[in-house]
């Protein structure tokens, strides 16, 4: 009799374990196949929250099928204590697992609305847009520029928002005093900064920010990651350069940055410069003299006068040899990497081929090549200002 319970006993614990065990491969199943999403969605994640909400939220709005499946999902794979704060886009068709992937990873939130301050050479614009979730695309709310303009009703609107996102994005070719005088503009950052960093060591790029952060730390990490990009460069340098420290290479760079028209001709343009440095010619490029008289504190507004052309100071590279004393903006990893590796070419010479600079340049390696350039180009500066009555 014992015999007969105890085997039946095992029985029944056999089958216990199958269907445990199947219950484990569905649950796993579920857990790793598409969602039922039909549209990617924007998950809003504030700070403080946790997975149950999330998990929720997301079964509420039917971007998945069981809010305890994703949770006891989470906490296998050791990620429910992982989740991050932000405003996250959710893929359609995304499986429980992407989801806790999207939300626990962390990085600058990719949804929502965002509230973004272009730092460019000339001007510094304020744009409020929106994530369309479906196709992908910011909507632009409004912008505008808070040097010269009142704020719009929506920028207001979208400040208050506790979901709004912040990013300052710094274009290539801006000085660090306008950094900074962006930076410190921002009514919504904290601590103002009175010293400049050094010239060239701002790394251009987009920065997600948050209400409260330190412009001082801000400037920190630009500096940290043009560090690392400048030392990656210089790593893999091509071989013969004219140019002793990675310093000089950011010098140079800045110069390419300023002068490049195009993303194309960066490594034309530089091949200028590095055979004119090699034949020990003067570099002779305007922005290095626009640069002393402004050092780089706002843009020049007008032409460069003879005088200045002519005047004696670190930068003007038409009086000195060899490169300026500093770099004379902050240039972009494409530049640094332009000087580093230059386009292998005979050039000493270019011009810009039309009145629009987004043209580019015509490049020439002897004299004579250059000054017909050059009169083509006086020649379309004639038609346009005999046009124009001038």
């Amino acid at each position: 009799m014992w015999k007969h319970i105890a085997s039946n006993a095992l029985t029944f614990l056999i089958v216990l374990l199958f269907m445990a065990g199947g219950v484990v491969m569905w649950g796993t199943s579920q857990y790793s196949a598409a969602g039922p999403l039909d549209e990617a969605i924007c998950v809003q994640v504030p700070s403080g929250s946790n997975m149950r909400r999330v998990s929720e939220d997301l079964e509420e709005r039917g971007a998945i099928s069981s809010s305890s499946l994703l949770r006891i999902g989470a906490d296998y794979a050791d990620k429910t204590r992982q989740l991050k704060a932000g405003s996250f886009l959710v893929p359609a068709e995304s499986s429980m697992e992407e989801i806790v992937d999207i939300v626990t990873r962390g990085g600058q939130s990719t949804c929502g609305t965002e509230i973004v301050y272009r730092v460019g050479v000339t001007r510094v614009v304020a744009q409020v847009r929106e994530l369309d979730p479906a196709t992908g695309r910011f909507d632009q709310l409004a912008s505008f520029e808070p040097a010269v303009e009142d704020a719009p009703a929506t920028y207001a609107e979208k400040r208050e928002a506790s979901d709004t996102q912040y990013r300052v994005v710094v274009a290539e070719g801006v000085t660090s005093w306008q950094v900074v005088q962006a930076l410190n503009a921002l009514e919504f950052m904290d601590g103002e900064v009175e010293d400049i960093p050094p010239e060239g060591m701002l790394a251009p790029d987009s920065y997600q920010v948050s209400p409260g952060d330190s412009v001082a730390e801000l400037l920190a990490d630009m500096q940290a990651s043009q560090e690392a990009i400048l030392a990656e460069a210089w790593a893999s340098r091509a071989d013969g350069l004219p140019l002793e420290t990675p310093e000089e290479a950011l010098i140079l760079a800045s110069i390419i940055e300023k002068e490049a028209s195009t993303s194309d001709e960066r490594f034309d343009v530089s091949s200028v410069f590095v055979n004119r440095l090699n034949q020990g010619m003067r570099l002779q490029t305007d922005p290095t003299v626009i640069y002393g008289v402004t050092e780089g504190r706002g843009v020049l507004g007008r032409g460069l006068r003879q005088s200045e052309l002519r005047a004696e100071n670190p930068w003007n590279t038409y009086v000195i040899d060899g490169l300026p004393a500093t770099p004379i903006a902050n240039p972009g990893a494409s530049s640094i990497e332009a000087a580093l590796n230059p386009a292998d070419t005979d050039y000493i010479f270019f011009v810009a081929k039309t009145l629009d600079p987004r043209d580019g340049h015509n490049f020439a390696v002897t004299l004579a090549e250059h000054n017909a350039n050059v009169a083509v180009y006086r020649q379309l500066e004639a038609e346009r200002d005999a046009a124009s009555g001038n």
